[in-house]
Parts: structure tokens; C-alpha cells; sequence
């Protein structure tokens, strides 16, 4: 029977989460401490011994991995990412994962070192390419469509049905737009509120963006 990288990922956080004694509410607050200043030897010392990796903070309800590269912690991350008990596709309470926070960050460096480890480029609902459309990681961006990432993913319903061309057209990042377009995304698509892209950037007050999609021509 051959495992995937991912059941093999899931397998070591669960002997590691087994292995590791319940930490105390001062244990977890020290090692997200750590974490968030990149304290790796403090890190180390505590990860799988008495915090389990995938612990989530109470503060800010993120799990290690994700906040590492919120703070850009690299030295963290590394060490992060090199333990067997790491989830990758963690969550912190609002969804987000590390790739989706690597995108949104503009860390190449580390999207790059999640994506071989096998990070999920697609999933249902918001993506990492819906993040680094937004905030303009267009290096990012297209790494992820280099790895098959949806050009025209959609976001949760709720949040108003999405795609990264939207994003990128809502939140003003015209590299984006052009990038998106280029590589195939759809821009008659609509959200829930019957807005498509062009639409939804002259809302914005995006007028040069509106008059680019509008116009775009493959």
C-alpha cells in the first residue's frame, strides 16, 4: 500500500500529538511567544515535548505554521516545517493556512518550501491564489499557477462568491489583473451580487482596472 505525502503528514502529527503531554495554558502562551520572535531554540525545546505542534493560539486563534510566516519568523518556519508532527494544512480559526498566508505576504521563499512539501494549492472556497491576488504577490501568483492553481476559483458563498481576478480588481493590483487575464481567467463571471470583475473594480472606485478588463482581448 502506498501512503500519500499527506496521510504520511497526518500519521506523524498524530503520533507526535499522542507522544506530547497536555501543555498548560502558560506552556502554549511561552511557545507562540517563541514563535512570533523567532525564538527557534525556544521552539525546538517545546515542540511535540510539551506543545503540540498544531496547537492553536488562543491569541489570535492561529497554529504555529501559519503564524511564523505572519511574522515572517523564518528560522521558526524552517524548524516548523522540518518537524514530523507539522500539519501543513493546519487552519487558524478564520480558514487561513500557511500557503494562503505565505501568498498573502509576498514570502516566495516560503510558499516555494511549503509547495514541496506538498502544500494544497486548490481547495473549495477561498484559496492562496484568492490571497495573492490581493495583495499584488504576482511572483507568488505565478507559482501557484505554475502548480495548476484555479484561475477562477470561488469563494465561499457567504463571502460573496469570489474569483482571484475579483480580488485583484476590487483591492486595486492591475499586475494581477493583467496576469490573470493572460493565463485565461474568466472575466464575465459573476458574484453573488450579479457584479463581475469589471464591475465590481469600478464599485471600487478602480476605474483604470474597470476600462483594462473591460477591454482586455486575448
Amino acid at each position: 500500500m502506498t501512503l500519500s505525502r499527506r496521510a504520511i503528514s497526518l500519521f506523524a502529527a498524530f503520533l507526535t500529538a499522542a507522544s506530547a503531554a497536555a501543555a498548560t495554558p502558560e506552556q502554549i502562551a511561552e511557545f507562540f511567544r517563541a514563535v512570533q520572535v523567532d525564538n527557534v531554540s525556544a521552539v525546538r525545546d517545546m515542540v511535540g515535548k510539551e506543545v503540540n505542534a498544531n496547537e492553536i493560539n488562543p491569541v489570535g486563534g492561529e497554529p504555529a505554521l501559519v503564524l511564523a510566516v505572519r511574522e515572517g519568523a523564518m528560522r521558526v518556519f524552517d524548524a516548523l516545517l522540518a518537524h514530523p508532527g507539522t500539519d501543513l494544512e493546519a487552519k487558524a480559526m478564520n480558514g487561513n493556512t500557511a500557503l494562503m498566508m505565505a501568498a498573502y505576504k509576498n514570502n516566495k521563499r516560503a510558499a516555494e518550501a511549503l509547495l514541496a512539501k506538498g502544500a494544497q494549492v486548490n481547495r473549495a472556497g477561498w484559496t492562496p491564489l484568492h490571497y495573492a491576488a490581493a495583495s499584488g504577490s504576482e511572483d507568488i501568483a505565478r507559482l501557484l499557477i505554475s502548480r495548476k492553481a484555479k484561475l477562477d476559483a470561488v469563494s465561499p458563498r457567504e463571502s460573496g462568491s469570489y474569483t482571484p481576478l475579483m480580488m485583484a480588481a476590487r483591492e486595486g493590483q492591475p499586475g494581477l489583473v493583467r496576469l490573470l487575464l493572460e493565463q485565461g481567467a474568466n472575466p464575465l463571471l459573476k458574484n453573488t451580487e450579479g457584479l463581475t470583475a469589471a464591475q465590481i473594480a469600478e464599485r471600487a472606485g478602480q476605474t483604470d482596472i474597470a476600462a483594462s478588463i473591460s477591454s482586455f482581448k486575448r
